[in-house]
């Protein structure tokens, strides 16, 4: 609804707004209807074309420095096999960090859009992940291992094994929710 609102506001058409995101008119259609729920590549388009932030979209009851593990709010980074929860509070604009666990195989979806942050930091706490940039360059992230890359650098990622989850912990900063 809020969607629906930053839209109307900027007096824009549904057709307008898929036109500048490239994104299908029932699909927006849909998610102003909280019907389907946009990856995080397709939710920045949409901010982008509609001049807002994605933690505008966000109600912040408690402005709350703590966050405690039983009430992290789960998001949707992105990706296929992938369970993210939102480690810093939602108002915090300086810096975001999320917990993802990426199951056997779970992969993102497309190369990662660019972003407005100016720096990804990933850090795997337990089993290994795969970064690809656009670049060309591949990194092998094992237990321990950490990766610091530009925002607005495309990056497709995968956890490699078969049998074991991944879990690692991005930092984007500023934020981008």
């Amino acid at each position: 609804s809020r969607l629906r609102e930053a839209r109307k506001r900027r007096e824009l058409t549904i057709d307008q707004v898929a036109t500048a995101t490239g994104l299908n008119r029932g699909f927006l259609s849909q998610v102003e209807r909280d019907l389907a729920t946009p990856s995080v590549g397709s939710l920045l388009r949409i901010c982008a074309a509609l001049r807002v932030r994605i933690g505008d979209l966000f109600d912040e009851q408690d402005a709350s420095r703590l966050v405690r593990a039983k009430e992290r709010p789960a998001i949707q980074f992105g990706g296929v096999g992938a369970r993210d929860e939102l480690l810093t509070p939602g108002w915090e604009r300086r810096i975001q960090t999320i917990r993802s666990v990426v199951e056997p195989g779970g992969h993102s979806t497309r190369g990662s859009q660019p972003t407005s942050a100016e720096a990804h930091f990933v850090h795997v706490t337990k089993g290994e992940f795969e970064i690809s940039l656009v670049t060309g360059e591949v990194f092998r992230l094992k237990a321990g291992d950490s990766l610091t890359f530009r925002g607005q650098e495309e990056a497709g990622w995968r956890n490699p094994s078969r049998t074991r989850s991944t879990e690692l912990l991005w930092v984007i900063t500023p934020s981008l929710f």
